[in-house]
């Protein structure tokens, strides 16, 4: 089977050699020249995430995908992940319509419930109605995505009755995947509604994911659909070696976890952690080309996958790092990966 490989960003708040933060609006520009690596590099797809948060730049990734679309030929660009539930399902089809115009036919849009919540008081949204806000707009979504008149009535936005909605796509439709954290009903909806299913693996070991690929499968057939496709994004970072893959990695990535971790009352991330999650049966992504080649193909094999994403920005591991690891990936682990599945 052929395997698509991509990355992703979040836009990660990054330092300069001094150890200061860049700011935000900096970052969004060496996102830009990230991407553009990516793209000569020949990889397949560049993914940006969606935060309303200090330590993530990008709140509107449409608006950053137009620029590298604007900057790149080949490769396909799209979200990492769209938060729908707190968004409005017409305005992200119409953005991502009008992304897929301008790319000259390559968006796409990976949708989820976002593992953050502050688009949610920031936008409007209570808390209480995050399951009811989600299957709404997934199933207005989903109608959009027909791209004909459009008529829908649920009770958290305004009905459409027989609405056009407009750009329309030069394809006929829009390609859409649900990124899933590890809910069999997120897994199960995805088959229900005929969407390409992504696996958000950032723990453990990758391969305790079988169950959400048998379970996606035996969605699909049990609602008469097709097979259809299987992606998986973890986290990495790749250099030379994979002692200096590590080191590179361990501070930034260590301040991040604990970051979040305070907000979330998770337990203080050890070196001990790391170097499991690093470990050949971990999720974490990092090391030399060899060994983070090895990593992936065997999650592709032992799961399935049409793709595999590596989200490369790391906390405030800097810009030039990213660009080195950028270069690695699609020079040495791509065509490694490739030769292998």
């Amino acid at each position: 089977m052929a395997i698509e490989l991509g990355l992703d960003t979040f836009g990660d708040v990054t330092m300069d050699a001094d150890g200061k933060p860049l700011s935000q609006a900096l970052v969004l520009r060496n996102v830009v020249a990230e991407a553009e690596l990516a793209d000569r590099m020949g990889l397949d797809f560049f993914g940006v995430g969606e935060h309303h948060r200090a330590d993530f730049a990008v709140s509107a990734p449409e608006v950053v995908l137009a620029a590298i679309a604007s900057r790149t030929v080949r490769i396909r660009l799209g979200s990492a992940v769209t938060v729908l539930s707190s968004d409005d399902p017409v305005r992200v089809y119409q953005r991502f319509a009008t992304l897929d115009a301008l790319s000259n036919g390559r968006a796409e849009v990976i949708i989820g419930r976002g593992s953050f919540t502050e688009s949610f008081p920031l936008f409007g949204f209570d808390l209480d109605q995050y399951d009811v806000l989600f299957d709404e707009r997934l199933e207005l979504f989903a109608e959009l995505l027909k791209e004909g008149p459009v008529t829908w009535s649920g009770t958290t936005r305004a009905s459409l009755d027989r609405q056009r909605v407009h750009p329309s796509t030069t394809s006929g439709r829009l390609p859409v995947w649900v990124g899933v954290g590890g809910t069999p009903a997120s897994v199960a909806r995805a088959a229900r509604y005929g969407f390409p299913l992504m696996l958000a693996i950032i723990g453990g070991d990758p391969l305790q994911f079988r169950p959400f690929v048998d379970l996606f499968h035996r969605a699909l057939s049990e609602a008469g659909r097709e097979a259809l496709p299987i992606g998986a994004h973890s986290p990495g970072h790749v250099a030379a070696t994979d002692e200096q893959a590590k080191e590179e990695l361990w501070p930034h990535f260590a301040a991040m976890y604990e970051r979040i971790g305070r907000e979330r009352g998770w337990g203080r991330f050890t070196r001990e952690a790391y170097e499991q999650l690093a470990g050949p049966s971990g999720a974490l992504c990092v090391g030399s080309p060899d060994t983070v080649a090895r990593k992936i193909v065997r999650t592709v094999k032992a799961l399935g996958l049409s793709r595999f994403d590596m989200k490369y920005s790391a906390g405030t591991l800097p810009h030039e790092k990213l660009m080195a690891s950028i270069e690695l990936f699609g020079s040495e682990v791509a065509p490694q990966v490739r030769g292998s599945i």
